[in-house]
């Protein structure tokens, strides 16, 4: 019972602070003039007050901090330590993406710095370990949290996806460290629910604001780290990849599709399955509709396998590839209905 009320708690203090600090941080950036200019990427055509991931960047910090001093599972001292270390590993991603958003960086200082803050937080918690100390993961764990946070950025370029994603992926997260028995997972998967869940009805407002790189790296850095220490603490890697799996298959596809195209991977562009599907004539809220009910299904099959027998295995795990597979098709298929219902007409 009281690790329920100190769950609630955790949520209440991302929730509130998300929903609250934008009413004073939106003038501050209108008067700043941090914007969002629309280039080949975007998916929007006038300028929008972007950075208003700052304040889920307090948001979600605060609330871990708060469930730094809150009872853990198992290992109390070792949970509060791994929630120190996704403290200091989302502060500093914030951090990063704050400064692109006001100053720019170039491509080679902010992988340089993405790769330091997963490398390092990968050692933190390697050493952490009181079992095996497996540091041979220091380079993996640099690449995977440089990488998600490169792809959580690319994927934030329609209204609610990013914050959907958040809500989806930390609360898939909470429900894996409730099955594990960790409570620094549960403790962070709410927070990054209820941070990213805040700031929904910001961006789907009329007034909408973006959450700018602050936010995209808050969120790729936030659920990567979680992951590599979800990972490293011996939780199920369905638990783990399936929630990020759609935004991990849209990114990857895109990537390969371009560079066999011999295009240049790093330039701007509306090549993802979730921008054509903007393209061929859905909303962005439709758009983000079909990249959460398939985040939705992928992630509950993951469960299902994880949870399930050696066949009940086999058969979610093939499920998830077709739906994964579905996915990729859904902007073909998309154009394909309304051409039919526009000859209809």
């Amino acid at each position: 019972m009281m690790e329920t009320w100190a769950a609630i708690t955790v949520g209440a203090v991302a929730l509130a602070l998300a929903l609250l600090l934008p009413i004073f941080v939106r003038p501050l950036l209108a008067k700043a003039g941090v914007l969002d200019v629309p280039n080949a990427r975007s998916s929007h055509t006038a300028p929008t007050i972007r950075g208003m991931g700052i304040t889920t960047a307090v948001a979600l910090p605060a609330a871990v901090l708060v469930a730094v001093f809150l009872p853990q599972s198992g290992n109390t001292r070792q949970g509060a330590l791994t929630l120190v270390v996704i403290l200091g590993v989302v502060l500093a991603a914030s951090a990063i993406g704050w400064i692109e958003d006001i100053r720019g960086l170039s491509v080679k200082i902010r992988a340089g710095m993405q790769l330091a803050v997963g490398g390092l937080a990968t050692a933190a918690v390697a050493i952490l370990d009181p079992g095996e100390q497996q540091l041979w993961l220091i380079p993996i764990g640099a690449i995977a949290v440089a990488a998600y946070v490169n792809v959580a950025n690319f994927m934030d370029g329609i209204n609610g996806i990013s914050g959907t994603h958040g809500l989806l992926v930390g609360g898939f997260y909470a429900y894996a460290g409730y099955v594990a028995g960790h409570g620094w997972m549960v403790y962070v998967g709410i927070a990054i629910a209820m941070a990213f869940g805040g700031f929904l009805p910001w961006n789907l407002s009329r007034n909408k604001v973006f959450l700018g790189d602050v936010g995209s790296y808050l969120l790729g850095a936030s659920i990567a780290v979680t992951a590599m220490c979800a990972f490293l603490a011996g939780v199920p890697p369905e638990y783990i990849f399936s929630p990020v799996l759609i935004y991990l298959v849209d990114t990857f596809v895109t990537f390969l599709r371009r560079l066999l195209a011999g295009e240049r991977w790093y330039a701007a562009h509306r090549q993802h399955v979730y921008q054509r599907l903007t393209i061929v004539g859905l909303s962005h809220v439709q758009a983000t509709a079909v990249v959460c009910g398939a985040t939705i299904v992928v992630s509950v099959l993951g469960i299902v396998a994880a949870e399930g027998g050696s066949v009940t295995q086999v058969v979610a795990t093939a499920v998830g590839f077709a739906v994964v597979l579905a996915y990729l098709r859904t902007p073909t298929l998309f154009q394909s209905y309304f051409r039919r219902r526009a000859e209809k007409a």
